[in-house]
């Protein structure tokens, strides 16, 4: 899996997380999804996005491959 793939899985997963959590525990979970959100935003802007450079240090593939 590449790269982008992670990330956009990860950024995902973590919203409805945090959406579950929120109904399950606390309203204040709603703050990850904003969290998620402005992230992937500024990333589509810039560039940056930590979790990316994370995976590239960890020897994740970058690019897409079609099989």
């Amino acid at each position: 899996m590449s790269i982008d793939r992670i990330v956009m899985a990860f950024a995902g997963t973590m919203i409805l997380v945090s959406l579950a959590l929120s109904q399950l525990h606390s309203p204040q979970w709603l703050w990850l999804t904003a969290f998620v959100g402005a992230n992937l935003l500024q990333a589509s802007f810039t560039g940056f996005c930590p979790l990316a450079m994370i995976l590239k240090r960890l020897g994740a593939r970058s690019g897409v491959a079609f099989s």
